[in-house]
């Protein structure tokens, strides 16, 4: 019978080593960093249409609930937050929800992480 784990642990460590880089935007994750515009981006034109909100408003998803599973450090989930979406955050890494809530905590925005 073929194993039907959906959590690699090899992926899980190579992440956990780099948790504390997640907010570097020159570090390991700095593709992200820049993708994330074009991402957050398409993400909040869809969610907008779809659920018939005002895109162009400062917290057009106010009410909603967003889960952001492999969340990682919280790259996407911190700016949904701020969209007004009421977000969890789930990663298979320990480390990277750490990193995810310290920074959450630093910069004020409430997360279920």
């Amino acid at each position: 019978m073929a194993d039907s784990a959906s959590i690699d642990p090899a992926e899980v460590a190579k992440f956990s080593a780099i948790a504390a880089e997640w907010w570097d935007p020159a570090g390991k994750f700095a593709p992200l960093h820049k993708f994330n515009p074009v991402r957050l981006a398409f993400i909040r034109s869809e969610a907008a249409a779809h659920f018939g909100r005002d895109g162009r408003s400062l917290r057009p998803f106010e009410g909603l609930s967003l889960l952001d599973i492999g969340c990682g450090g919280g790259l996407l989930s911190e700016p949904m937050a701020r969209l007004g979406f009421a977000v969890t955050g789930a990663d298979a890494s320990d480390k990277n929800i750490g990193t995810a809530r310290a920074h959450a905590a630093q910069t004020g925005l409430e997360i279920d992480y």
